[in-house]
């Protein structure tokens, strides 16, 4: 007997995720990168691991993402994507530093701690100079990934960064997501690569598109 599977439709709502989000979105953070090629390079194995995922991203939204208010979960809370806005892209304190490096810790082991720092100098050489929205992280359930919901979430966040006529910026860690952000406006303009054996990050950029003036270019045309 075959029992359907009912998969739930792409969201059509998203709304800001507060501070009761945060748990949530830590956990679909961490199941989404649990296989993931760059952070099987940086984790080390164990039963722990997952957990010591569950608490990186915990601190991560907690800490660099959700404070600048560009954080954002599906209305089912099953989607969600972190983005750091161009006005808050300062660059963390020393004390937040030290503050993380448990955390590190926990996920990489002492034996590839060397990694994380590797790959965390490489991506700060790949930076552009531009101004950007940067796309820190962006999850979909494992049970729904391939249904529609990552395009659908990127296409809400994205329509809000094109209000404001923003350049976008991301890090990509899986070659397999290289399709769905293309698809929508992204294009590969690096490889970062902290090691020699180290799996790629493609740097990705989207350039601004001012809706309005999109807009008043149209009237114009069609006016002529």
């Amino acid at each position: 007997m075959t029992v359907a599977v009912r998969i739930p439709a792409a969201p059509d709502r998203v709304h800001r995720a507060t501070a009761e989000d945060s748990e949530r979105i830590a956990r679909l953070f961490a199941a989404a990168f649990h296989s993931d090629p760059v952070f099987n390079w940086l984790l080390r194995d164990g039963p722990q691991r997952l957990r010591a995922l569950q608490r990186f991203f915990l601190w991560t939204v907690q800490r660099r993402a959700m404070p600048h208010g560009e954080t954002w979960i599906s209305a089912n809370r099953l989607a969600a994507a972190a983005w750091i806005p161009p006005y808050s892209t300062a660059r963390p304190r020393l004390s937040d530093d030290l503050r993380m490096l448990p955390v590190v810790l926990r996920l990489t082991g002492l034996q590839r701690l060397g990694r994380s720092a590797a790959l965390a100098a490489a991506m700060e050489q790949t930076r552009p100079k531009e101004r950007y929205f940067y796309l820190a992280f962006l999850a979909v359930a494992p049970r729904l990934q391939g249904a529609g919901w990552g395009s659908a979430l990127l296409e809400r966040t994205l329509a809000r960064i094109d209000a404001t006529g923003a350049n976008a910026y991301l890090d990509n860690s899986n070659p397999r997501n290289l399709p769905l952000y293309e698809r929508h406006g992204f294009e590969v303009v690096g490889e970062v690569i902290a090691r020699s054996d180290a799996p790629p990050l493609y740097a990705m950029w989207r350039p601004a598109r001012n809706r309005k003036t999109e807009a008043d270019q149209g009237s114009r045309t069609m006016s002529q």
